[in-house]
This record gives C-alpha cells, sequence and structure tokens, in this order.
C-alpha cells in the first residue's frame, strides 16, 4: 500500500476538487438568503442501521471550508448504528455548514454502506484466519474515501493502484507469452529499474500454480475462479512457498467455504463496487 503521506495527499485532492467542483464560484442559494455572520448548529442523524464510516473525513472537509468550524462527535468511525442515532454535531459560519453539507453526505453515505458491507464479511470469515480484501474496483476519482471506509470495516487495503504492486493476471500473462516469461521479465524489469515492489501472480488453473512456484520469487498467488476442490489443492501445493488469495465472484454465501480452503486473503470487488448508500441527513438545529 502507498504511505501514510500519500494517502493524505490523496484525501487533500478529493476535498478540494469536490468542493470546486460542487461550489464553484460561490454556493449562490446561501448566499442569497443567508448572512454571513450568521451562526448555526446541525447534527449528523442517521436513517438507517449498519457501520457509521467518515466522521473524520467530515471533520476534515469542515475544516478546509472554514476552519473555524467545531464539531462534537458522538459516534466515532466504525461503531454500529440505527435509525435515529445522531453522529455530531457541527456549529459554525451557516454559510459554511451548508457548503460543506453535501460531500459531507455523499462521502458518509457511500463509506458507510462500504464499511458495513465489509463488516458483514468480516464477521462471516470470523475464527477463520482469513482476511478479506478490496480490490481496484472503486469509484474514479474517490478511491482513497472507499478504501479508507474497508479499514474501518475491519477489512485489508489491496494495492491502491497500479504503481504501488505487481499484479500479473491473465492478460499480463497472454501478452507476455507464459506465466515464467511474464514472472522472469517482471523481475528484470524491478532489477533494472531499482523498485522494491512485492509481485502477484494470478493462476487460472493448477498447471499454472506449479509453473509460478518453479519460477519463484512471488509475494502472492491469486486463486482465481477455482472450485473449493481446487482451491484446496492449490493450497496444499503452495504451502508455506508464498501466500494464497481466492477471488472471482465470492460472495456472502461461498466466502466462509472459501476461507475453509485454508486461503490466506479473499479479495472482493463487491465491497466496493455494489452497495447502497446508507441514508444520512444533516439536520440544522434550533
Amino acid at each position: 500500500m502507498i504511505s501514510k503521506a500519500q494517502f493524505n495527499t490523496e484525501i487533500d485532492l478529493i476535498i478540494a476538487n469536490a468542493i470546486r467542483e460542487d461550489v464553484g464560484d460561490g454556493d449562490h442559494s446561501s448566499l442569497a438568503c443567508i448572512p454571513k455572520t450568521a451562526k448555526g448548529k446541525a447534527k449528523l442523524l442517521v436513517k438507517d442501521e449498519g457501520i457509521i464510516a467518515g466522521v473524520e473525513f467530515a471533520k476534515q472537509v469542515f475544516a478546509y471550508v472554514d476552519k473555524d468550524m467545531t464539531v462534537e462527535t458522538l459516534i466515532e468511525d466504525g461503531s454500529p448504528v440505527k435509525y435515529g442515532d445522531i453522529v455530531f454535531y457541527v456549529e459554525g459560519a451557516s454559510q459554511s455548514i451548508l457548503k460543506a453539507e453535501r460531500l459531507v453526505l455523499n462521502a458518509m453515505q457511500r463509506m458507510s454502506a462500504i464499511a458495513t458491507k465489509t463488516k458483514t464479511f468480516v464477521d462471516l470469515l470470523e475464527g477463520t484466519g482469513t482476511k478479506i480484501l478490496d480490490t481496484r474496483k472503486t469509484t474514479p476519482g474517490i478511491r482513497a474515501l472507499e478504501k479508507w471506509a474497508v479499514k474501518i470495516g475491519g477489512g485489508e487495503n489491496h494495492r491502491f493502484a497500479l504503481y504501488d504492486m505487481i499484479m500479473l493476471k491473465d492478460n499480463h500473462i497472454d501478452f507476455a507469452g507464459s506465466v515464467s516469461k511474464a514472472i522472469s521479465k517482471t523481475k528484470q524489469y524491478l532489477k533494472e529499474t531499482n523498485r522494491d515492489l512485492k509481485i502477484i501472480v494470478e493462476a487460472r488453473n493448477l498447471d499454472e500454480i506449479k509453473e509460478i512456484l518453479d519460477e519463484g520469487g512471488v509475494y502472492r498467488i491469486l486463486i482465481d475462479n477455482f472450485n473449493y476442490d481446487n482451491t484446496r489443492k492449490a493450497v496444499a501445493l503452495i504451502g508455506d512457498q508464498c501466500l494464497t488469495e481466492s477471488s472471482g465472484g465470492i460472495n456472502e454465501k461461498t466466502v466462509r467455504k472459501y476461507a475453509e480452503c485454508g486461503v490466506d486473503y479473499i479479495s472482493s470487488g463487491a465491497l466496493t463496487h455494489s452497495v447502497y448508500n446508507k441514508d444520512l441527513s444533516l439536520k440544522a438545529v434550533e
């Protein structure tokens, strides 16, 4: 994964771009009818149930819009919430609260949905020793938020992007000519460019797993679209030579069975690409 500093930079870019997109040359609705000196208070109201996520992000948004706004947090990121709960209160210039409102809600609604789905997978894997991973199947422009939400829900982050880990999938292998050629060329590339990147290789069958192991130097093997029986065989074949990861359409009904095959990780794009936003509102307090 990328460094903490890089991650923070991604968050800063998301906030700046989102405010640019939403506010433009001014929130004219607020400017038209609310005095600049008016002060207000609002609450983040939950109208759903699940795991709340994005509280810390909301604080960063409020601080970006107006450093004089204050937030009183009642429920922290990663906590279960139910209908009627109040997550936080925010106080400050009324115009500033309204300027930040939509970004805070859009982000928290989606982040909470992702955290809730992730927590469901984490609970299903309890006791197996297998960890759930996200993927790069994220919404363009807000990947950092979605991966942050996975962590809040108890999951683990896969690579952040194309630059922080090598992942040789079926197309790389086919274009390179074979599994062994893809791995060999990758090792040479890393040596020539003086890069220290972990290598993950996707295997489509047991023969490709044998080829990967013969080539060596791989951090993790992605056991892709295997059935349970062949997954168990793959795990036995790999042993402790490297880490293992199952993927390919794994859902809430099948995740436990794949974990019981002995894999170290299970990756699921559904954590980020197949969620329904949680219902949250920012309401003015009298």
